[in-house]
């Protein structure tokens, strides 16, 4: 499959998804400093970009330049002991892992995939590496990944950097098609990361 034909089955499948009906979208400015909701994260874009208004988790916000199934980056601001990456929205049958402060690296990564693995209702998903990051002038972590979504053949690749800061956890995730479009956002991800800042509450 050459990297054309890829491309038009992504954005196939993205206008074929359904948006929830409560769904909205907001403009972020370029240049300008954004504080992330209910975190004490900031980060400068280069670029506008769309940050969705549906929460994909309590302290959690996702933006997009093209539409989520084509890049997608999720802000992860101040996570602390006894929080879910993403809404528990099936608490009684599929209850999410719960964030620990007392996490090492490994610990973190295991607990993104094990998240992932029950929202995606998929057993391939799969961690490529793990390795040493600054973040926000903080030791921190990268690690990447790929996986598949049950009915759905697309392979997606994901990035993510953070680190634990007095005990909660900030990060960045990154996915997108695995075919094209990763590598053609890469950058305006790594641009993200690298202007973040933490203040605090």
């Amino acid at each position: 499959m050459n990297r054309f034909f890829g491309a038009v089955v992504a954005a196939t499948i993205a206008l074929s998804l359904p948006v929830p009906v409560e769904a909205g979208w907001k403009l972020i400015a370029a240049n300008q400093e954004v504080k992330l909701k209910k975190s004490g994260m900031l980060v400068t874009p280069k670029q506008e970009w769309n940050r969705w208004t549906r929460r994909p988790g309590k302290k959690a916000e996702a933006w997009t330049l093209d539409g989520l199934s084509l890049n997608e980056i999720t802000f992860y601001g101040g996570l602390q002991t006894g929080d879910t990456l993403l809404k528990d929205r099936k608490k009684k049958t599929k209850p999410l892992p719960k964030f620990d402060s007392t996490m090492l690296v490994p610990d973190v990564v295991q607990w993104f995939e094990a998240t992932n693995r029950i929202v995606l209702d998929t057993a391939l998903f799969e961690i490529d590496a793990i390795e040493p990051a600054q973040f926000a002038d903080q030791p921190g972590f990268r690690f990447t990944y790929h996986y598949v979504a049950t009915g759905n053949e697309l392979v997606r690749k994901g990035e993510a950097m953070g680190a634990i800061v007095d005990g909660e956890l900030y990060l960045i995730n990154y996915t997108a098609p695995e075919i094209h479009f990763f590598e053609h956002n890469r950058d305006d991800f790594l641009n993200l990361v690298n202007s973040v800042r933490l203040t605090g509450k």
